[in-house]
């Protein structure tokens, strides 16, 4: 079946991503940026502090609620008495990203993939992420402009599998859930919740999958991209 919008989870399914956000170091390195601009901080507590404001950030009234994380960033700078500019938290949002990523990379597959679908209907990024992360990594990995549309958790306050999340590119593009396609590699957070607007779900097992069975149309054991497009565009 043709479908007329193909949408993609991208960590784990079409970029595989390592992330070490417990190592001390990350927070050491962390600490040393922020007060070498006058917010000073130890790892320690800079580290607490995160958690703290994190669990401080106001939650959108939605099944599955996420939080920006841009204003966590922000408040690291002003509980020490700094006004940050828009520039300086994202590049502290980046240094933490950038130094707790132990691997990144494209799937082998993934960018024909995108450009085989994009020629059979709409290609939709929607992820569950931060902008402040996703934004400069997809632009690093030369896949920004390989969407008609990137839809991240963070800048809507709510993600996968929540229904208004989903909905945004229905709404967006008019289109027909039956006619759509979620590709992703969470049983739960892709398949199920694809399956719960009327879309159809491919679930793919990459390594970083989590291990609940999967509610799909098609159940990929491994990951493999090349087999994707070869279903998909027959």
């Amino acid at each position: 079946m043709q479908y007329d919008a193909y949408l993609f989870d991208l960590y784990g399914t079409l970029i595989d991503i390592r992330t070490h956000e417990s190592d001390p170091a990350l927070w050491e390195t962390v600490a040393a940026h922020y007060s070498a601009l006058g917010a000073q901080w130890t790892g320690e507590t800079i580290r607490e502090a995160y958690k703290a404001e994190c669990a401080r950030q106001p939650a959108k009234e939605t099944q599955n609620p996420e939080i920006d994380l841009a204003p966590v960033f922000e408040a690291l700078f002003t509980q020490r008495g700094v006004t940050p500019t828009r520039e300086q938290i994202a590049e502290a949002a980046w240094l933490f990203r950038s130094t707790s990523t132990e691997h990144l990379t494209l799937y082998e597959g993934a960018e024909a993939l995108l450009k085989a679908l994009r020629k059979r209907g709409k290609v939709i990024l929607l992820s569950n992420a931060q902008v402040l992360f996703t934004r400069p990594e997809l632009k690093l990995l030369g896949i920004d402009g390989a969407f008609d549309r990137i839809y991240i958790s963070s800048a809507y306050g709510c993600k996968k599998p929540d229904p208004a999340f989903f909905g945004q590119p229905v709404r967006d593009f008019g289109l027909d859930p039956a006619r759509c396609i979620m590709i992703g590699n969470d049983p739960y957070c892709d398949a199920a919740g694809a399956r719960a607007v009327g879309m159809a779900a491919w679930c793919i097992r990459s390594e970083i999958s989590p291990e609940e069975a999967p509610l799909t149309l098609y159940d990929q054991p491994e990951m493999d991209l090349r087999l994707v497009r070869d279903m998909l565009c027959k």
